[in-house]
């Protein structure tokens, strides 16, 4: 594939031409906000990206890996999709996977250091340059529920590390929820995404808002560096346009007697790379040309530092000073088992606490069960001689009446025979008087 745009120019282009450039993106955002068509439109081409459905019950990362060239220029472009992200009922654990996936790049890339034969020139380093935050052009500041989420994660990041570190060579796309809770941690560039879908007035008004509330809650976002007199003065202009407005569209359009990128609609024209507009052109030139540099320094040298710093102290490692004794590897060694140990045999001796206080919970509670089915068997045992007692004496009861019965039937039987005696004998009588 070309880059037909020329995305990485003058001042990094010999840094560029002598090694294999690798950028890590890391795509998140709500569906459909255009993270891959600004992706496509950013570079130029057309990845390929399987569409994204509403209705994944969780987040998971897709990463995908493509080969760009121009020139003598090779790029390793690696894009990690967080699919489904801010698309469930429940928000609450859409960011876990995110921090893990953060998590293990800088593991790795820890790991790598730490070894005793280390190769960091040819580690692949997937650790975070930059993350772009995709606001919805709807509404007229934040949403809500994003604070909200940031506060979640910046209190879980804080508690792990003292501070969220992001570093390394990629770009990274999240969306709001996440943005804020990791500013401090990551250089972050807002952008407002689909942003021809709102008036120039509005937009301004939402720009001046969404600056107005990351101020107010704390989110320190990237600033373009000003100290290098070669872009101070397109850097300081730069920095009063944040957040960039941006429109993203991959069809050629003819514009008069030229074919350019835009997005074409009933009324007319929105043109990609057209600074009236929107920021397109801004963005790609601040963040492929001229302070990709200072991305790359800001990563390692600040937010991976910090990660590394936290890490180590966390491991048991310290710096010395000259009114301490010099640091000992193998005291730090040896402290840190039988440190490790103590809490193994600590957390050993809870789980067998609570394992025999769970047996003894369980054992009450089948001894409980056992005498509540004890005094139900009672008291069925009781019910039962109760009925059988009654039946009993029904039974006596119905016998008596049979027998009642019975005799009422055979005197009544007696009494007939007897009438029917009679009757046949007095005929009998009366011809016997009629032939005397």
């Amino acid at each position: 594939m070309l880059l037909k745009h020329r995305i990485i120019l003058n001042l990094h282009y010999s840094f560029i031409i002598s090694v294999h450039h690798v950028i890590y993106m890391f795509l998140s955002g709500e569906t459909g906000i255009g993270k891959s068509t600004l992706m496509n439109t950013l570079f130029n081409t057309t990845f390929e990206n399987d569409e994204a459905s509403h209705y994944e019950s969780e987040v998971h990362l897709r990463p995908q890996t493509y080969d760009l060239q121009e020139s003598n220029v090779n790029l390793k472009l690696t894009i990690v999709h967080t699919v489904g992200f801010g698309d469930q009922i429940n928000k609450e654990e859409s960011y876990k996977p995110i921090l893990e996936y953060i998590d293990a790049q800088f593991g790795k890339y820890l790991e790598e250091e730490l070894k005793i034969k280390r190769s960091l020139f040819n580690l692949h380093d997937t650790r975070i340059h930059i993350c772009l935050y995709f606001i919805a052009p709807n509404g007229h500041s934040l949403k809500s529920l994003d604070l909200v989420t940031m506060k979640k994660l910046d209190s879980k990041v804080t508690g792990e590390f003292g501070a969220v570190c992001f570093s390394g060579c990629c770009c990274m796309f999240l969306s709001l929820s996440l943005i804020l809770g990791f500013s401090m941690q990551v250089n972050i560039i807002p952008v407002i995404a689909k942003a021809d879908t709102v008036s120039k007035i509005e937009l301004d008004k939402l720009k001046i808002k969404i600056m107005s509330e990351l101020v107010s809650n704390g989110v320190q976002i990237y600033q373009f560096p000003t100290e290098d007199e070669a872009v101070a003065e397109i850097n300081s202009s730069m920095n009063s346009h944040l957040p960039f407005a941006v429109v993203g569209s991959v069809e050629d359009v003819k514009v008069g007697n030229k074919m350019m990128k835009a997005r074409l609609y009933p009324w007319g024209s929105v043109q990609v790379e057209n600074e009236n507009h929107c920021d397109f052109v801004k963005l790609r030139e601040m963040l492929l040309r001229v302070n990709m540099e200072d991305l790359r320094e800001q990563t390692h040298a600040r937010h991976y530092e910090l990660y590394r710093r936290c890490k180590l102290e966390e491991m048991g490692f310290k710096d010395t000073n000259p009114d301490t004794h010099s640091f000992s590897l193998q005291e730090t060694y040896e402290a840190k088992r039988k440190e490790f140990l103590s809490e193994l045999q600590r957390k050993e001796e809870e789980m067998r606490q609570m394992f025999v206080n769970k047996v003894k919970e369980t054992e009450a509670e089948l001894k409980e069960k056992e005498k509540e089915l004890h005094e139900r068997f009672e008291q069925l045992k009781r019910m039962h001689q109760e009925e059988k007692k009654n039946l009993e004496e029904k039974r006596r009861e119905l016998e008596e009446e049979m027998n009642a019965f019975n005799r009422r039937k055979v005197a009544a039987e007696t009494l007939m025979g007897q009438a029917l005696q009679g009757s046949s004998q007095q005929p009998f009588k009366k011809d016997k008087d009629k032939k005397n």
